[in-house]
Parts: C-alpha cells; sequence; structure tokens
C-alpha cells in the first residue's frame, strides 16, 4: 500500500469515522434561513458529490434541490432559494461563476471551502462563508465537508440528528472491515477490487444514484479506468440489449436494502438474464438505516475498492494528471 500510495490516500479512508464525527461535532456557527423551498447545490468533481448525496437525502422532502456541475444558474432561483457553492479547493472556476451570479440574484447564498478565491470573493462581498479544512484531496474530504455543511445547515435540512449519529456509526462499523487493518478475505472492498476487471457498468435504483456516481468518479480519478453507470430501470429498455454481444464490461449491481418493490423485481430478472447467459456480475448491497447511512456506507466501502484497485494494479491514486493539464488552461 505505501509503495504504490505514495500519498497515504488509505490512511485517510483508514479515519473516515474520525473525521465524520468530528466534523459533525465540532461547533458550528449555524445558518437558520426561512422560507426555502428550492436549494441550488454547485460544485464539481469532489464537491460536487456532496451535493449528489444531499440531494438524494431531499428526494422525500417538500424541498426542490437543483445540482449544477457547470457555469449555469437555473432560471428559477428566487427569494425562497437557498444557493449553496461548494469548492473544497476554492478556486474552481465553475462554482466561482455560479457564485458571482448568484450573488447579483435575490436569493439566499452560502459558500464552503478550504480558501482560496472563493474565501476572498465572500469576504469582499459579505456572503456566509464557512471555511472548512482540505484534507489531502477534494474527494477524501467528502466525510468533512458532509458533516461540516450538515452541522452548519441542521436547522433547514430535514435530516434528524438520530440520523446523522447513526450514519457515523455506521462508517465506525464499516471501517473495522474494509480498511487497511483487515487485509483479509473478509474485506468486501478488497474482495470487489480483486473481482474487478476491464471496464465497471454499476447499475443502480433511483435512491442511490449519488453512491454510483460517486463510485464511477472514485474508478476514473484512483485507479484511472474508465467506468459506466446505468440507472437499473432505464438499461431494461436499453442498455441491456448491448449483452447480447461479448464484451469487457463488468456489471456490478449497487441494490439498497429497502429498494421499491417493483426495483426488487428488476433485480432478480436481470440476474436470470446474466446467470441464463453466463455473464459474471457482482452484487453489493447497502446496510440498513436511513437514506444518509445507506450512502454514506456505500460510499465508504466503494471509494475504498477504488484504492485497493488502483494499489492492486501499481496505479498511484492521488495524482489527476489529465485534471491538472485542463485546468492549467482554463
Amino acid at each position: 500500500m505505501d509503495k504504490i500510495d505514495t500519498q497515504g490516500m488509505y490512511k485517510i479512508y483508514d479515519t473516515w469515522d474520525k473525521i465524520a464525527h468530528n466534523s459533525y461535532y465540532t461547533k458550528h456557527d449555524p445558518i437558520d434561513y426561512s422560507d426555502i423551498d428550492h436549494i441550488v447545490f454547485a460544485g464539481m468533481g469532489g464537491s460536487g458529490a456532496v451535493g449528489d448525496l444531499i440531494s438524494s437525502i431531499l428526494s422525500k422532502t417538500n424541498i426542490h434541490v437543483s445540482l449544477v456541475k457547470g457555469y449555469l444558474l437555473p432560471k428559477t432561483v428566487d427569494s425562497n432559494t437557498l444557493v449553496i457553492t461548494v469548492s473544497v479547493s476554492g478556486n474552481t472556476i465553475e462554482t466561482l461563476t455560479v457564485l458571482d451570479t448568484a450573488s447579483k440574484k435575490n436569493c439566499k447564498l452560502i459558500a464552503f471551502s478550504s480558501g482560496g478565491k472563493m474565501e476572498s470573493f465572500c469576504e469582499k462581498k459579505r456572503i456566509d462563508y464557512r471555511k472548512i479544512e482540505k484534507i489531502h484531496s477534494p474527494r477524501t474530504s467528502f466525510v468533512s465537508y458532509v458533516y461540516s455543511i450538515l452541522g452548519t445547515l441542521n436547522s433547514i435540512m430535514p435530516i434528524s440528528k438520530n440520523d446523522i449519529a447513526e450514519s457515523i456509526l455506521e462508517i465506525k462499523d464499516i471501517s473495522k472491515k474494509i480498511s487497511s487493518s483487515n487485509l483479509s478475505k473478509t474485506n468486501p472492498s478488497l474482495n470487489l477490487a480483486k473481482w474487478m476487471s476491464g471496464i465497471p457498468l454499476i447499475y443502480y435504483p433511483g435512491g442511490l444514484q449519488a453512491a454510483a456516481v460517486r463510485f464511477k468518479s472514485s474508478l476514473q480519478e484512483n485507479a484511472k479506468s474508465h467506468a459506466i453507470i446505468e440507472d437499473v430501470i432505464e438499461a431494461s429498455h436499453n442498455g441491456v440489449v448491448a449483452w447480447e454481444r461479448p464484451s469487457e464490461v463488468k456489471p456490478i449491481l449497487l441494490k439498497g436494502r429497502n429498494d421499491y418493490v417493483k426495483t426488487k423485481e428488476r433485480w432478480e430478472i436481470i440476474k436470470e438474464y446474466f446467470e441464463k447467459n453466463g455473464i459474471d456480475f457482482k452484487e453489493i448491497e447497502s446496510t440498513r438505516g436511513s437514506i444518509l447511512t445507506k450512502l454514506v456506507g456505500l460510499i465508504y466501502l466503494l471509494d475504498y475498492a477504488s484504492i485497493y484497485h488502483s494499489v492492486l494494479n501499481g496505479v498511484d491514486p492521488t495524482p489527476v494528471h489529465a485534471i491538472d493539464f485542463i485546468k492549467k488552461r482554463l
């Protein structure tokens, strides 16, 4: 691990439970906005994954959530909209553009970063701002930002403190199984990493989209591997036809413990098709608990699998030279 993972990314993942706990239970300067019926979450890459998670959590509430992974705010932003901009580096040009646009709108606005241009802009414009330390890299800082944001905005997000505490305990329990202290056959992340080859195709139900998107990004950034994601219901009307020809693609079924009854039926049909046609597949099922607990637990397990996969293939998970190439030219 130390030879390939030269900057010790795995060591940060070994402490995700402590990072999550400290990030939430450290005293926050809370924000209490009233009459919010629309949240716009702007962020790219590892920062954007936080928005994916929050969007999934709020999907069953009366608050509409828009995700912006680009430069443009929705036209529906108004006085009842809260715009949240997140850039771990503080220098993400797309998110800074959204922040600048939102600052000229009649909406509520708060920004989170580890400093950079975002901090300077917010100080100049007197925009609500919270500084959160970057831990190793934006993607590795995921739980730090998730739980710091939940602590800051808990009053407007209908997520109970019990659900948040449950999710942190779940991270602690999973850590015992997947961390580098258990490099054995009982480690589900390591087992998944060893099984993966070719191009992973991750099937997911609607409620677990955030975990699927995050897993795809982690495989791309950490393992430098192509990956595909598809909604299992939509794929049943198009994507499954591709399996009629031999392929180097390997299907992973990302299942929720409490998936909708018709989704459970679809999983069984898909599995039957794969088995009848000799297509090797892997099932990954969420834990029980709230949607926050399910998603954070899955993301932790799958992120660590991407690190093990990179190490097994002799790839350092930290450098992202292609991203650096693009950023230098923006």
